[in-house]
């Protein structure tokens, strides 16, 4: 089994900033792409943003030259850093990882966190 346990989430001012972070362990034989999501009430989840193992890195549009996400391979770890965070950043926000597992063959599965709130006030 593989757990992935998210935090860094908060309350924040219009302007500030949050560093999430999200670590996988358990029955991992690799980590392949990271991501974050995320789900505001009553709309669906959403990509925010990706990287692979080899650190190549996608946003959606609306959070470019505002969010880093960055990864720490040896830690199974990843991180959003969201500066400049706006009103409508605030949701839910979810890890997801695509693990690697070996049991006489390769397969991946993918992941979720339990999510962490970031609330962005005016």
């Amino acid at each position: 089994q593989v757990q992935l346990v998210e935090s860094g989430g908060g309350l924040v001012q219009a302007g500030g900033s949050l560093r999430l972070s999200c670590a996988a362990s358990g029955n991992i034989f690799s980590v392949n792409a990271m991501g974050w999501y995320r789900q505001a009430p009553g709309k669906q989840r959403d990509l925010v943003a990706t990287i692979t193992s080899g650190g190549s890195t996608e946003y959606t549009d609306s959070v470019k030259g505002r969010f880093t996400i960055s990864r720490d391979n040896g830690k199974n770890t990843v991180y959003l850093q969201m500066n400049t965070l706006k009103p409508e950043d605030t949701a839910a926000y979810y890890c997801n990882a695509q693990i690697g597992h070996w049991s006489g063959s390769y397969y991946y599965t993918g992941y979720w966190g339990q999510g962490t709130q970031v609330t962005v006030s005016s």
